[in-house]
C-alpha cells in the first residue's frame, strides 16, 4: 500500500505551487495599501493596528508593481487553492486517510503523548504522531479554510451570496487582518515542514511525494 495516495500527491504538488503565487501576488497587493484595520472600515494611520513593511520586487508577483496584475494572479490561484481544498478534504474522507492517518483521539492531547512523539525523531515505519497530526489537522480544519473564508470576505462581489460571512469575521477589515495573520502562520507552517523534511531525509520523502512511497514510511 502506496504511503501517499495519488490524490495527496497531486493536490501537494498543485497547491504548492498555487500558494507561492497567492503568497506572492499577496505582497503586492499588500503593497498597495500597507496598514491593517479592526471593523468594517480603515484607512487612517492613526486607526492601524498594523504598519506592513514594503516587501520587494524579487518577492512580488508581478516584480513591477502592477495592482491590477497582481489581483489577477491572485484570484486565479485562489480558484486552484480553494477547490483544490475541497477535493482534497473530499478525498481525504473517501479513501480513509483523514480516519486513518490525522483523526486524533484523546490520548493524542496529553502532554506524555507530545513528550514521546518529540522523542521518536520521526523513526521510519511508525505513523503520524500525535503532533504531526494536531499539525496537519490544524491545518486543513483551521488555517487553509481560515484562508478560503477570509479571502471571500474581502471580496465585495461574494457579499451578496453570503452577506453574513463578513459579519461572523467582524468585518471586511478584520477578515484583512485575519487574513494576513493566517498567511504568516502558513508560512511558518511551510518552513518548518521543509525544515523537517531536509533534516529527516528529503530523498525518501520528497520520492514519497512523487511516487508514492511504501505504507510503512513516516512522513515529515
Amino acid at each position: 500500500m502506496k504511503r501517499h495516495a495519488l490524490s495527496t500527491r497531486l493536490w501537494h504538488w498543485v497547491n504548492a505551487g498555487a500558494l507561492v503565487v497567492l503568497f506572492m501576488s499577496g505582497l503586492t497587493i499588500s503593497n498597495a495599501h500597507r496598514r491593517l484595520y479592526w471593523g468594517n472600515y480603515g484607512f487612517d494611520p492613526a486607526d492601524a493596528w498594523l504598519h506592513v513593511m514594503r516587501f520587494p520586487g524579487w518577492i512580488t508577483l508581478p516584480a513591477r508593481y502592477n495592482l491590477a496584475a497582481a489581483r489577477d494572479w491572485h484570484n486565479t490561484a485562489a480558484l486552484v487553492f480553494a477547490f483544490g481544498l475541497l477535493a482534497i478534504w473530499l478525498a481525504m474522507v473517501a479513501n480513509g486517510h483523514f480516519r486513518r492517518d490525522l483523526a486524533t483521539s484523546a490520548r493524542d492531547w496529553t502532554f506524555g503523548a507530545w513528550r514521546t512523539a518529540l522523542a521518536q525523531k520521526g523513526t521510519a515505519g511508525m505513523p503520524y504522531n500525535p503532533l504531526q497530526k494536531l499539525a496537519y489537522g490544524a491545518l486543513f480544519a483551521l488555517v487553509l479554510p481560515l484562508m478560503v473564508a477570509t479571502g471571500l470576505a474581502m471580496s465585495p462581489g461574494f457579499e451578496p451570496f453570503a452577506p453574513w460571512l463578513v459579519d461572523v469575521l467582524g468585518g471586511r477589515q478584520s477578515a484583512r487582518s485575519i487574513h494576513f495573520i493566517t498567511t504568516w502562520a502558513l508560512v511558518g507552517f511551510v518552513v518548518g515542514h521543509v525544515a523537517l523534511t531536509l533534516v529527516s531525509g528529503p530523498v525518501r520523502l520528497i520520492g514519497a511525494m512523487v511516487h508514492g512511497g511504501r505504507r510503512e514510511e513516516t512522513g515529515a
